[in-house]
């Protein structure tokens, strides 16, 4: 992990901890705070306000933003979505590590702070061109043994189902547009600031146990979004019913 991922991931644990419109210290004190320089930590905030975490007002500081709207999405892995615009998909483990999960993934996977999460950092490719960066984080309780070769030759949730007997049944996903820092830059092979689609995935098993959590950044010029969609109609009330001062209706999905 570099410096830069280490400060962002470290002010993400200090924004959780913070109520919306509130101010983070100044990019001094974070310094001072996370005992790095503050081009790095300059840098981490920079992505965390591209990404929509932080906002920043001129003359008066940085500050914890509103939450986005999430948008409901289908989920399918990459492998399955390349597959099926007839690509053929391929990944290049970058970095695999095992380490403490700490307070913000301990919240994530309901473990606590000292928990074992193996994180993989890993390049995404269709027909051999770089579409995507995954950063993978599972608990290594659940994935004995996982190794950076399994995750180039098979795919993680064929690995899950098969060797590991964990089915992922479900999860939540969001989605927003951001543009590449420069490492990002560098490992996509795209100009700086590229636009691009940040997708943070949570999935879960049988058991309703979070299995993993998933940040990933695709290129938005090699990449969209597909998702279906239903109407939503208000159910109509029979004709002889005269609705009343505190008559409740209810919609249902089609």
């Amino acid at each position: 992990m570099t410096k830069q991922s280490e400060a962002r991931e470290r002010v993400l644990d200090l924004i959780e901890q913070l109520g919306v419109g509130e101010a983070i210290p100044s990019e001094r004190q974070l310094s001072t705070d996370l005992a790095m320089s503050r081009l790095t930590v300059r840098a981490a905030l920079d992505d965390l306000v591209r990404e929509g975490y932080l906002i920043r007002r001129r003359g008066s500081g940085t500050f914890v933003s509103e939450p986005k709207i999430a948008q409901e999405l289908t989920m399918t892995s990459f492998t399955e979505d390349m597959k099926r615009r007839g690509m053929v998909p391929s990944s290049k483990t970058l970095e695999l590590h095992v380490g403490p999960a700490g307070a913000r993934l301990g919240r994530v996977f309901h473990v606590s702070p000292s928990e074992p999460i193996v994180a993989v950092k890993r390049l995404r490719l269709a027909d051999g061109e770089t579409m995507a960066i995954e950063t993978l984080h599972v608990r290594e309780s659940r994935v004995p043994g996982l190794s950076a070769k399994d995750l180039e030759q098979h795919s993680f949730y064929e690995l899950l189902r098969d060797r590991y007997d964990l089915v992922i049944v479900g999860g939540t996903q969001t989605v927003e547009p951001t543009v590449t820092n420069e490492e990002e830059s560098e490992e996509l092979g795209v100009p700086l600031h590229s636009p691009a689609l940040l997708l943070e995935r949570t999935t879960r098993d049988q058991g309703n146990e979070v299995v993993e959590f998933v940040r990933s950044l695709y290129r938005g010029d090699r990449y969209r979004l597909v998702t279906e969609l239903r109407r939503q109609e208000q159910r109509r009330m029979p004709a002889a019913a005269t609705p009343g001062r505190n008559d409740s209706r209810v919609n249902d999905r089609i």
